[in-house]
């Protein structure tokens, strides 16, 4: 399995000084299990403990005591718990208590480094248990972003090319990749299989098994027969809305009501299978959502989208991703790119409506030392941008983003609204990553 850039994030907590036990957040098969394995390497000794299986959970059962119970996973894994060990406790949300004792693990043996998972483990949490506040961290796991995705597939050199800001030397190249990418998705299952094989069908009895092992989780979260049809319905229907703005009341051609969907929703996000995105009408920070607005869906996969909406062949014969399903898949990849980029869980997606009666509106804001960043996703002439003319007549901000087809180039445009001028600076898909590297040197 190639290696995930996250395992960097894991190596710098590894060397905090108050370093607190982890615990790793994402959707089901997003590789959390694979990127500890991977790190475990750096360590002298791994103890892998699943606490689905009944002997791993009963080492947590029955004290509290901390020394007991590394006394116990020792004895029953033959090893001794010390600074060079590893410790992953995969789905502990089996046990109410081993998440208790994470607190100790911090408090009474910082040097043994603690990382915990578990499926589903945001929807169990307040209603079994509560996690010990102060006494661990988090980090977010996503599907792979388009430069792990050149890095599995052996392209290393063209990923070397973008971070040298050298693209245009292969644009048509990258540009072929990435909308291979927006077709493939990056659940990492799927583009090992990929990667593999050089086959972008040969994955889609894997997409076939995830969207039902999504569904088949329903009964695990939901809190009601109704809450459980409810969130079939949006898990069968919901991701042709993807890179939308929706509607709550009768979401999907439903009769359900609009209270029922977003409750559906919020669960949804909790799992972190999708994010609903809210517009504001800032132009600094900080953000304040319009909440009673329409919000944008999000979900965790654009290859899933692709897959289960059926537009696969649409995209797959295109010769530019902006022409696809109304332009939405390519917004919809771009918000897959900057979620990926943070591993915060408090990491948020918003975008720019002028008023709820305006048509001006902003795919993305991007916030960057403080600034809000706009980000539209579009092609054609720069007169065409009045969103973005809109935004930047209100913003103190003095750049702007476009992200596009094209090779990278950036333009000084004079705002026909209030006749200032502005740096327009235009990024090709395959440079989404750069973001804060392109935003630097030209703030």
């Amino acid at each position: 399995m190639f290696e995930r850039n996250s395992i960097q994030y894991l190596r710098q907590w590894r060397t905090k000084t108050n370093r607190k036990p982890l615990i790793l957040r994402g959707a089901r098969q997003v590789g959390k299990t694979t990127i500890v394995s991977q790190f475990a390497k750096d360590f002298n000794q791994y103890v892998y403990l699943n606490l689905e299986k009944e002997q791993d959970c009963r080492l947590f059962s029955e004290t509290m005591d901390i020394e007991q119970t590394i006394e116990r996973i020792s004895y029953s894994t033959h090893t001794q718990l010390d600074s060079e060990t590893l410790l992953f406790i995969d789905e502990i949300q089996n046990s109410p208590l081993a998440i208790q004792q994470l607190r100790y693990f911090y408090e009474n043996h910082p040097e043994i480094c603690v990382i915990a998972a578990g499926s589903l483990l945001e929807n169990y949490a307040g209603k079994t248990f509560s996690f010990p506040v102060g006494r661990v961290e988090y980090m977010a796991m996503h599907p792979c972003n388009f430069y792990e995705f050149l890095n599995a597939i052996g392209k290393t050199d063209d990923q070397k090319t973008i971070l040298e800001n050298k693209g245009h030397l292969i644009h048509e190249r990258l540009m072929q990749s990435f909308k291979t990418y927006t077709l493939i998705g990056g659940m990492p299952e799927i583009v090992a299989n990929y990667a593999e094989t050089q086959n972008i069908r040969a994955s889609e009895s894997i997409y076939s098994t995830l969207l039902n092992a999504y569904k088949d989780d329903v009964e695990k979260y939901a809190i009601s027969k109704s809450q459980a049809a409810t969130i079939r319905h949006i898990l069968e229907y919901g991701w042709a809305k993807a890179g939308e703005i929706i509607t709550y009341e009768k979401f999907a051609g439903s009769n359900y009501k609009s209270r029922e969907i977003s409750e559906a929703f919020l669960t949804l996000q909790k799992s972190m299978l999708l994010e609903t995105t809210y517009p504001t009408s800032c132009v600094q920070m900080p953000i304040i959502p319009n909440l009673s607005h329409h919000p944008k869906l999000l979900c965790v996969d654009t290859g899933l989208v692709t897959y289960q909406s059926g537009i696969r062949d649409e995209l797959f014969n295109s010769t530019d991703i902006q022409d696809v399903y109304r332009g939405k898949i390519a917004e919809h990849i771009v918000g897959q790119e900057l979620i990926a980029y943070s591993n915060s869980i408090d990491s948020k997606r918003y975008f720019w409506q002028k008023s709820v009666k305006s048509e001006a509106e902003v795919d993305f804001l991007y916030v960057f030392e403080s600034k809000l960043i706009p980000i539209e996703v579009k092609s054609g002439a720069n007169a065409k941008l009045k969103s973005i003319q809109q935004f930047m007549a209100l913003s103190p901000t003095k750049i702007a983003i476009r992200i596009w087809s094209k090779p990278f180039e950036i333009n000084d445009i004079a705002n026909p609204i209030d006749g200032k001028t502005f740096k327009l600076i235009n990024m090709p898909f395959y440079m989404v990553g750069m973001l804060d590297k392109i935003i630097q040197e030209n703030i």
